[in-house]
């Protein structure tokens, strides 16, 4: 609970700081381990989303703390990045199982091999219903573990109609990824959502993507052939991370799926 109350305090630190000292580390260089930015897709997405985001990749390779602004080089953010190691280790165990598959399957495709921690900080908006927190997506990795504050407005997607996704105490939001929907072949789904604005705020949240994002791996993701049979033929062609990762990034939060692009005809 301790440390990730702390994750949350510093979050907002970021955030709150002089604009000049957070331009330090402002750059749309995609790949840099920690930057600070707002809409990742400003120059392709039809819309501008309301919030900035502090973009730190922790793994697999261990971040020299020195890189990271220096509210943010405390032992709680450390411990809470070990913790989130664990933790996605743990949850890639029970999703195996469920899948019909041996415990460590998940974790042997490298699936909790690296992970990101992304804090995004909404402000007070003045005409909120003009525009969106951040418009409807879902996450390009296998699995987002998330903190939000006690201002809510995060919505999932669940059949046609926006359910909200009400903040409690010390509890994280666990949500599947295009990423695991892609190699289950469509057992797992990837949960569609959306922040509101608000004239509350500021917003703070947490985010953790459990990837092995800019790590360089030649492997390639497919449907698990252990899941495949003549009644369930692959849904998905194979695709690299890192090209999964550049369609996503390319097309933008345009409400459309990135995993349409990979889909095979049936």
């Amino acid at each position: 609970m301790k440390v990730v109350e702390e994750m949350v305090m510093a979050a907002r630190g970021f955030h709150e700081l002089p604009q000049e000292v957070k331009a330090k580390y402002y750059t749309r260089d995609v790949m840099k381990k920690v930057k600070y930015g707002s809409n990742f897709d400003l120059y392709k997405s039809k819309y501008a989303n309301w919030r900035d985001t502090l973009f730190c990749v922790m793994g697999p390779e261990p971040l020299d703390p020195q890189e990271l602004p220096p509210i943010w080089r405390s032992d709680e953010t450390m411990e809470y990045s070990r913790q989130l190691q664990v933790l996605g280790k743990h949850l890639f165990q029970l999703l195996s199982e469920a899948l019909g598959l041996k415990h460590d399957h998940l974790e042997g495709m490298d699936c909790a091999k690296g992970h990101l921690i992304l804090s995004h900080y909404y402000p007070a908006c003045p005409e909120p219903e003009l525009t969106m927190g951040t418009t409807r997506h879902s996450d390009p990795d296998f699995l987002t573990i998330l903190i939000q504050d006690q201002i809510g407005g995060l919505q999932v997607l669940n059949q046609n109609e926006w359910i909200d996704v009400p903040p409690v105490p010390g509890a994280l939001v666990v949500n599947i990824g295009d990423l695991l929907q892609l190699i289950s072949n469509d057992k797992f789904k990837s949960v569609e959502h959306r922040v509101l604005a608000n004239h509350r705020g500021p917003r703070v949240s947490v985010a953790c993507f459990l990837t092995p994002h800019l790590y360089p791996t030649t492997r390639v993701y497919g449907p698990i052939k252990e899941l495949l049979s003549q009644n369930n033929p692959p849904v998905y062609r194979e695709t690299s991370l890192q090209d999964f990762v550049a369609h996503y990034n390319n097309k933008g939060l345009d409400g459309k799926s990135a995993l349409a692009y990979f889909k095979l005809l049936q």
